[in-house]
């Protein structure tokens, strides 16, 4: 079976067309090396798959004749992706939180008259205070 297909039929990836893209961008290893999206798959081999800044390994057990119910996934997979890689997920997520709140960074034109009104009213009332 090819490995589009196969990764289609696995629901790794909601299309065929989808995998292989996937495959033709190098986000698809086997055995350290990047794959055609034709290249055959056997049950027993070890797939590392680039997904959403995630590398997940799958093992293949078995070829499906067709694309499978989420259930019997388990039938022709095993993931044996390390908890540390979701892990790296979560602190990225941190990472982009600490870096900058959104609505912060440049003060929009309304902002901009705001923050010149106030200054002109605290200007007005020290003038005032003389």
């Amino acid at each position: 079976m090819r490995i589009d297909k196969y990764l289609w039929c696995i629901r790794v990836f909601k299309t065929r067309s989808i995998a292989t893209t996937a495959c033709k961008k190098g986000q698809i290893k086997i055995d350290a090396k990047s794959v055609k999206p034709s290249r055959d798959i056997f049950g027993g081999e070890l797939m590392v798959i680039r997904k959403n800044q995630i590398n997940y390994q799958i093992k293949a057990l078995d070829l499906p004749e067709s694309r499978v119910g989420a259930k019997l996934l388990d039938q022709f997979r095993k993931d044996v992706t390390p908890k540390e890689a979701f892990a790296k997920t979560e602190l990225l997520k941190f990472a982009k939180d600490y870096y900058r709140k959104k609505g912060t960074g440049r003060p929009t034109k309304k902002d901009r008259r705001d923050i010149d009104d106030y200054q002109d009213e605290e200007e007005q009332d020290t003038t005032e205070d003389l």
